[in-house]
């Protein structure tokens, strides 16, 4: 590890953390993203009973990122244009409040920024109704089962991968060819 890295960590809720995760793994200046539960009130909740929505957990993943590298205001501007945050609850076919639209921040910065950025995004314009996304202080956050993580990477061709995952990956791209990992 170069000293001149800054690892951050940012905690973002956008749907199923499948999709999330497949983009921010190929993003430059991402170290890591591992999907996850957050802000909910059980302890240690498994994917089947954050599928209840019984526990208040939303999906999401927490991406350690270096800053020197891409800032955070950069993942966000990217979380606006990956999934649709007008749709309280829900993302395409997933419904259910473990899919709601959220950024968790984890320091007074990250709120700031947060709230700057969804400002800027109800005013550009670019969705008809505003958006829904909480943001919120990171409450507590608990891993996924090991078969979630790197999901997309490990099965490309599972239905639901191949049918929204796949496309959400292309367009992020498509939208971020100068922001990419050199294979």
């Amino acid at each position: 590890m170069e000293n001149n890295q800054q690892f951050e960590i940012a905690t973002l809720a956008g749907g199923c953390f499948w999709c999330l995760e497949a983009v921010y793994q190929n993003l430059k200046g991402v170290a890591q993203v591992v999907s996850g539960y957050s802000n909910g009130q059980v302890d240690n909740p498994s994917y089947e009973a954050v599928c209840t929505g019984m526990t208040g957990h939303a999906e999401v993943v927490q991406i350690t990122f270096d800053s020197t590298q891409v800032s955070y205001a950069e993942l966000l501007e990217i979380f606006w244009k990956i999934h649709d945050p007008t749709t309280p609850n829900r993302q395409g076919n997933d419904v259910g409040t473990q899919y709601r639209s959220g950024i968790y921040f984890h320091n007074e910065k990250q709120q700031a920024i947060a709230k700057k950025s969804l400002e800027a995004l109800n005013e550009s314009g670019i969705w008809e109704v505003p958006a829904v996304t909480e943001i919120e202080p990171l409450k507590n956050y608990f891993p996924a089962e090991k078969y979630h993580q790197d999901y997309y990477k490990l099965n490309p061709n599972q239905p639901y991968c191949s049918a929204i995952v796949g496309p959400k990956v292309e367009k992020f791209k498509q939208l971020f060819r100068d922001k990419l990992k050199a294979d």
